[in-house]
């Protein structure tokens, strides 16, 4: 296992993105209209991986929304709103052991 020099090309570090902030990337924006309910976000979106913890792992946005007590959303703020304490529980449910926490920290 190798690990990949860092990159000259800009100055700024790496940023991981996990729950709502990685969700927002990868609505598709373009096929959901709001107001949606629960089941139309899920035929459009509901496979989409999501990681809810810096080591990667991740749910489906569906298993995100069996999750949540929201079932109709006004905007996509509503939408991230809703899901935003189910990533949450789900990071902090997550590895407590010391494993998982140097996981959490290694960027590979």
């Amino acid at each position: 296992m190798g690990v990949r020099p860092p990159s000259d090309d800009n100055d700024e570090p790496d940023v991981i993105e996990f729950g709502i902030a990685a969700l927002d990337g990868k609505l598709p924006s373009d096929e959901l209209t709001y107001p949606a309910t629960a089941d139309e976000v899920r035929d459009l979106a509901g496979t989409i991986e999501v990681p809810y913890d810096p080591a990667g792992h991740t749910m489906t946005v569906g298993d995100a929304l069996d999750e949540s007590t929201e079932r109709h959303f006004e905007t996509e703020q509503d939408l991230l709103n809703a899901l935003h304490p189910v990533f949450e529980r789900k990071r902090l449910s997550g590895g407590t052991s010391l494993l998982s926490q140097l996981r959490s920290l290694v960027p590979f």
